[in-house]
């Protein structure tokens, strides 16, 4: 595979939370199966103990299987030790080793509050093919939500297209976009395929790289307020998923909301995984 090919694969990573002894604790996890990545959260007593967030493979069962796996890596775990496990996202109900499955819309919801706090009303989960807003009470409960999954504009997938078209790495995308004299006008189209059309010519035409991908950036964001604007945006505001990392998209889309976007230490990709994992501790408890 050339270099070129690869430039459109962002950053997988897994973390372990060196100071937890989970010997002896309830443990309860959550595997995150999306179309384009596959998350698996771990909690010791409903502390995030590890997780591991990688591109999702071939089929749905061993994705989560390489991802639990690999969450539990050099841990001393194995599948026996965990009490309770959740499986989310389109590949739910195929998680061979879950005790339940629950949708992406309320586990995202969860987690969300988890991670920025029972403050959170609308969530926008900007996932790998569709885009999720969300409203949710101070417990992370939903009360309302709208998706588009018509189009990959305005996704993860999306933003690899273009990160394969330009050349450029898709961690990089954000920065570029930013550095920029002037605000190009956004590309008019709202289809990858047709966008990606687009940017090819304004290339032609002598755009730098940089002000293509502000200009699809832009295009992005305002497709994202689009929805946003249908169900309404309710402070506090937050965001997960993988585009929540591209401070392009954020930068741009926070001026068009017009509020403070919340941020968050947790790695945003895991929401969906962390609140399946907290419903899997629930559900455990509430089974003795």
């Amino acid at each position: 595979m050339t270099e070129k090919q690869e430039l459109w694969r962002w950053t997988e990573s897994r973390w372990t939370n060196p100071d937890i002894d989970w010997k002896g604790k309830l443990i309860t996890s959550g595997v995150d199966v999306g179309s384009v990545s596959s998350q698996a959260v771990i909690l010791a007593d409903g502390e995030l103990y590890a997780y591991s967030n990688m591109r999702t493979g071939s089929n749905s069962p061993d994705s989560a299987m390489n991802a639990i796996n690999w969450a539990m890596e050099d841990t001393g775990l194995t599948l026996d030790d965990i009490a309770y496990t959740v499986g989310t996202g389109y590949g739910r109900v195929n998680v061979p080793f879950s005790q339940r499955a629950i949708t992406e819309i309320a586990c995202h919801a969860r987690g969300g509050n988890h991670m920025y706090g029972p403050t959170v009303r609308t969530i926008l989960d900007m996932g790998g093919q569709d885009c999720k807003a969300i409203h949710c009470d101070e417990k992370g409960k939903v009360t309302n939500f709208l998706m588009n999954d018509k189009c990959a504009a305005g996704t993860g997938r999306g933003m690899e297209v273009f990160a394969d078209l330009l050349g450029v790495s898709i961690n990089d995308i954000g920065e570029l976009s930013l550095d920029i004299d002037e605000e190009p006008p956004p590309v008019s189209s709202t289809c990858v395929v047709y966008a990606k059309t687009e940017a090819t010519g304004l290339l032609r035409e002598g755009w730098p790289t940089n002000k293509v991908l502000a200009a699809y950036c832009s295009a992005m964001a305002h497709r994202i307020m689009t929805l946003l604007e249908r169900i309404g945006v309710e402070k506090d505001f937050a965001i997960t998923g993988g585009i929540a990392k591209n401070k392009g998209v954020i930068t741009r889309l926070q001026k068009e909301v017009g509020t403070t976007i919340l941020e968050t230490e947790y790695d945003t990709q895991i929401a969906g995984a962390l609140g399946a994992a907290l419903f899997a501790k629930a559900l455990k408890e509430k089974g003795k």
